[in-house]
């Protein structure tokens, strides 16, 4: 008798999409059969089942979405290789042939007086925040960041930069977070939050000229992102793919990390537009929309002026902790929210905490935030409400540590070198669905757009 070499992982994909559909309150689907991902994407935690799950739950609400409007179905079957290669596409970046650099120097698990912390200091702003929270020098390098926080409290730092707007969190055991505030908040509700907007005196039917193909069932929709760092930017790349028209809109006074653009910005278009002084052009855009998606947290679009009152829009949004909870506002990204959820020591040794072997936390909620944003366009074409969609890491984090584990696991094999496309000197993980070859065109030089729609936009009524 040859003794079980480790615990055999039972949480599946299709657990994940009746999880999504049951938030919904849509019919509950058959079963698919599932490939055997292999050794992809392996960890303690399920992270195979929430890679493979929310991209089924796309490929399933893409079908509904062909399926209303009279076109033959076109199921999604998983690739493994895709989904490894999707999930972990920093790891096969490459421009002329060099790797990027996917962690700045103060970003990281440092240890403190009295455990861990994790920070994220990639962004210039970032970075300068957290030195200043700490009483260090702008310039200060990581052996000197690492020796002022080996001196303090994991909780004080934590406190001292959510107080300066800088990112760093205590790393928790999972019954700490769960036991908290934080962490009630954060598992409550569906994994898609779906709220019909009152549609006021709009008739029924979608306010744009909506044209699906089974290729591109969302030919014709418009959507306005304004999202960064990784959940939104692969949400909006995926409903590119799927052939809508998406504009991407940064602050000129913010320039993005330029290989994360290259990385998540392939079939949109992108342009430059500060909200604090040309938000009358902005709100021209918001009008001729059918999404607004973004990734700021809870509240921070409203203070900039925006109003986002059109009973048709659909309004989508990912943030860290949710909207509710004592963290609502608190900024956060996946690596974050590992720490602060157990994730980290529960993936980690011993004497250092680890990680899960992709930002699945981020990749995940970005594929379950697309397909909300199907299926709300889908309802919103029978009754004319539009819908708030949201999504949160720390609600995604909150299904994977409810799964079934597998702590004997072996590494993680590395991405699929082959699930990749080519475009000049630049290489870029392949779509996550195998039906399509390519994206439709490649990350456009940042910012190269005008704040304009491509097409004029449809009267309204």
């Amino acid at each position: 008798m040859i003794a079980a070499a480790r615990l055999v992982e039972v949480t599946t994909a299709q657990q994940l999409v009746h999880a999504y559909e049951t938030g919904l309150g849509l019919a509950v689907s058959a079963g698919a059969d599932e490939p055997d991902p292999g050794d992809r994407l392996a960890a303690t935690l399920p992270v195979w089942a929430l890679a493979a799950g929310s991209v089924a739950a796309v490929g399933a609400a893409a079908d509904r979405v062909r399926a209303a409007h009279g076109l033959p179905t076109r199921p999604s079957a998983l690739d493994p290789a895709r989904v490894g290669a999707a999930f972990s596409s920093e790891r096969l970046f490459r421009r002329g042939g060099d790797a990027p650099s996917i962690f700045a120097e103060l970003s990281g698990f440092f240890r403190t007086a009295d455990g861990w912390v994790r920070t994220h200091a990639n962004y210039p702003h970032h970075r300068e925040h957290l030195t200043h929270a700490l009483g260090l020098s702008p310039s200060a390098d990581a052996a000197q960041f690492a020796t002022r926080v080996a001196a303090m409290p994991a909780a004080e730092i934590e406190d001292l930069a959510a107080a300066a707007g800088a990112i760093a969190v205590r790393v928790r055991t999972e019954s700490e977070w769960v036991g908290s505030p934080m962490g009630q908040a954060a598992g409550a509700g569906p994994l898609v939050m779906v709220d019909r907007r009152d549609p006021g005196e709009l008739p029924p039917g979608s306010p744009t000229t909506w044209r699906p193909t089974v290729e591109h069932p969302l030919r014709g929709i418009r959507v306005l992102d304004l999202t960064r760092v990784l959940a939104g930017p692969v949400a909006t790349r995926t409903l590119a793919l799927l052939g809508a028209d998406v504009l991407r809109v940064d602050p000129p006074q913010l320039p993005e990390i330029d290989w994360q653009f290259a990385d998540t910005c392939q079939g949109k278009r992108s342009t430059l537009l500060d909200l604090r002084t040309d938000l009358a052009t902005f709100e021209d855009l918001l009008s001729a929309a059918d999404v607004l998606v973004t990734g700021y947290r809870p509240g921070a679009l409203t203070a900039a002026g925006v109003r986002v009152t059109r009973p048709d829009l659909i309004d989508a949004s990912v943030s860290a902790w949710g909207t509710a909870g004592p963290w609502a506002r608190r900024r956060g990204f996946d690596s974050i929210v590992q720490a602060a959820s157990g994730i980290s020591l529960l993936e980690g040794a011993p004497d250092r905490p680890g990680a899960l072997p992709a930002q699945a936390l981020d990749h995940g909620s970005g594929y379950l935030l697309a397909a909300g944003v199907l299926d709300a366009l889908l309802a919103r074409a029978d009754d004319g409400a539009g819908r708030d969609v949201r999504v949160s890491l720390a609600r995604t984090a909150s299904w994977l540590l409810a799964g079934d584990r597998t702590p004997a696991h072996p590494a993680a094999a590395a991405p699929d070198p082959t699930a990749t496309v080519t475009h000049g000197e630049l290489v870029t993980a392949a779509p996550v669905f195998a039906e399509y070859d390519d994206f439709r065109w490649p990350a456009p030089p940042y910012g190269s757009a005008q704040p304009f729609w491509t097409e004029l936009p449809v009267q309204r009524p």
